[in-house]
């Protein structure tokens, strides 16, 4: 991807909205369901900030969205399942680089690198040994907005935002060391059965309690919040009961509950996007 030098960045970015707002009618259109105007300008935030801190990676991919297959694998039981990812690759100067972008905080993904590591070395071993293609390092894209840029969007103030983005550190480093690749595919085939035999044990309240690892926010909810059958979780539902006891009884829980929806201006314009018009007045 190249970009002529004689663009400015007004017209990028101006280019950029325009790309976004068309994909958003088009999701429109095909699913039938609007987005609010929160969830809408958060997700434009993101993709022009993800651009104003890297738009220099993503001017040097060279091949996006390739898709990375491993098939034929076997899970403890003898259930063959496949294991697929999409990355970015950048190849300049005699030198590959693989990119995977990640939506996770930073702070969980330094955290739990461990996770990744192996994750992005099975996507190693795919491109050297099936594809057949070097590879000389690889990192992870983290596109989640740290508090302080979302706080400098909201409040605007002279020079914020700026500060903000220049101490954001969004790539991370991953070693590209993929001879444990056997023993990941194994733990892989080990969730598939655990899935296909509908084992789905919820951590004990305890674990909920404590901060994830990497962070100072208990793992009830930096973890469970995106979890979409947690209010049928009894591990969960013993989490936020015991934040309304901390706080102020049953408003304190009503109140936690509402919190998984974002926070208040969204939950507003999810109540308006969501009410019917006749009920509008």
């Amino acid at each position: 991807m190249n970009t002529p030098t004689h663009v400015t960045d007004a017209e990028i970015e101006a280019r950029i909205r325009q790309w976004f707002n068309d994909n958003v009618e088009s999701l429109k259109l095909e699913g039938g369901h609007a987005l609010s105007g929160f969830i809408r300008d958060s997700a434009l935030n993101q993709v022009l900030m993800y651009w104003r801190k890297l738009h220099e990676v993503a001017l040097r991919v060279t091949d996006t969205e390739v898709k990375l297959t491993l098939p034929g694998n076997l899970s403890p039981s003898g259930r063959q399942f496949a294991i697929e990812g999409v990355v970015d690759i950048v190849q300049e100067d005699a030198q590959t680089t693989m990119y995977d972008l990640k939506t996770h905080k930073e702070q969980a993904i330094r955290g739990n690198l461990a996770d990744y590591e192996d994750q992005l070395n099975v996507y190693a071993h795919i491109w050297q040994n099936l594809r057949g293609q070097a590879l000389d390092a690889m990192t992870i894209i983290c596109s989640d907005l740290p508090d302080p840029v979302q706080r400098a969007l909201r409040e605007q103030r002279p020079g914020q935002l700026e500060n903000a983005l220049a101490r954001w550190n969004p790539l991370i480093d991953v070693p590209c060391n993929p001879q444990h690749v056997g023993d990941t595919v194994q733990r892989f085939g080990a969730v598939v059965d655990q899935i296909e035999n509908h084992e789905f044990a919820p951590p004990p309240v305890e674990t909920l309690n404590r901060p994830a690892a990497g962070t100072q926010v208990p793992f009830g909810t930096a973890v469970c919040r995106n979890c979409d059958a947690r209010f049928s979780c009894a591990s969960y539902r013993a989490f936020i009961r015991a934040k309304a006891r901390v706080g102020v009884g049953e408003s304190h829980y009503r109140e936690y509950v509402l919190q998984d929806f974002g926070e208040e201006e969204e939950r507003d314009a999810r109540r308006l996007i969501e009410t019917p018009m006749a009920l509008r007045g």
